[in-house]
């Protein structure tokens, strides 16, 4: 327990110092929730970062009220934003490839992160998301607050089973 809360101050810390090319997060203590690689200057499991879901925990949460193609009427969003994590992680690259548990996947460009508070969303409408349900994690973008996100092309980047992240 105590080196779990240790871990954590830890990855508290990273997610707010400066820039450290080769610092490593701690390693997990529960179920990887979401495995990141690639582009990254953060890692703690080969060239990787694993995370588990009190080190997600530990990103700023935000929420998300919004329309989706696929449920009725305005659905209420809690998360982090996938920028607040690759900054965290000191990402580089252009396009971020996610993949979920079905092995769906969709190429991002990175760029979308930056321009839009896109959610990397594990509850709705006050309910963890399970994967039964389009959990562990969900992509959301704000498609209510931009006009252009209402396009089908957007549509195809809501991942849902959200289990893996590629930097590239």
């Amino acid at each position: 327990m105590k080196a779990t809360r240790i871990a954590l101050l830890l990855w508290g810390v990273l997610l707010t110092a400066l820039p450290l090319a080769a610092a490593p997060l701690p390693p997990p203590s529960g179920e990887v929730i979401l495995t990141v690689g690639g582009e990254i200057g953060l890692t703690n499991v080969d060239d990787e970062a694993h995370l588990d879901a009190d080190m997600l925990a530990a990103l700023p949460r935000e929420r998300l009220m919004t329309h989706t193609s696929v449920t009725d009427g305005p659905q209420t969003f809690e998360g982090f934003l996938a920028r607040d994590l690759l900054d965290a992680l000191h990402a580089e690259g252009e396009r971020v490839t996610a993949l979920a548990l079905n092995d769906y996947l969709a190429e991002i460009p990175a760029e979308d992160f930056e321009r839009y508070d896109v959610l990397l969303a594990d509850t709705m409408n006050g309910e963890r998301l399970t994967r039964r349900d389009k959990g562990p994690l969900w992509i959301v973008y704000p498609r209510d607050d931009h006009t252009e996100l209402q396009d089908i092309r957007y549509d195809y980047r809501w991942v849902w089973q959200l289990h893996r992240l590629e930097i590239e």
